[in-house]
């Protein structure tokens, strides 16, 4: 059965802020690359082998990215696919804002100029089937946002609309989902 292991770039000036980063480029705090970096050397502590690191085109995870891979020596590609949600109108505003969160239980609506849920779910479901189809053969790290891992998460499990919307994982957590 194959795998792959989802790591949330590090923290990032934003995050710190409590603003919604989505597809807007922000750049890592020195602890996120710290985070990073310790994330890094827990794949070796832990022994976890992978034949590649695909990662958002966004610097925030580019360098969470190049942190692991430098560390691992494992070789790392762009993958444009893995680009956080753009949130349009939501972008820089509160995360805890009483608007997003309602907004964020609207899967078709595309955050006035931003991207809608379901296109979301479409192009990460899309990339997950493609690497399903060879993970026999290959095992990726995938280097992403928050809100790719919401979409990671539902791919490989039942989830409410609640549970979705509330889903979210700490900065440099390393989760495993394997393929059925």
């Amino acid at each position: 059965m194959g795998h792959i292991y989802f790591v949330r770039h590090g923290q990032s000036v934003w995050n710190v802020e409590n603003k919604i980063c989505g597809a807007t480029d922000i750049a890592l705090t020195a602890l996120g690359h710290q985070q990073a970096v310790e994330t890094g050397k827990k794949f070796l502590e832990q022994g976890i082998h992978a034949d590649e690191i695909l990662y958002s085109p966004l610097m925030r995870a580019a360098e969470t990215a190049r942190h692991i891979s430098e560390i691992t020596g494992i070789p790392m590609r762009v993958e444009e696919r893995l680009r956080e949600q753009n949130f349009g109108k939501y972008e820089s505003t509160p995360r805890d804002g009483e608007e997003f969160k309602k907004a964020k239980q609207q899967f078709v609506y595309r955050y006035d100029g931003g991207e809608s849920m379901l296109h979301l779910a479409q192009r990460i479901y899309n990339l997950l089937d493609e690497i399903s189809a060879e993970s026999e053969e290959k095992t990726y790290i995938l280097v992403a946002h928050n809100g790719i891992a919401r979409v990671v998460k539902s791919y490989f499990c039942e989830m409410t609309n609640e549970e979705y919307a509330d889903f979210g994982v700490p900065n440099c957590t390393i989760s495993r989902f394997d393929f059925n």
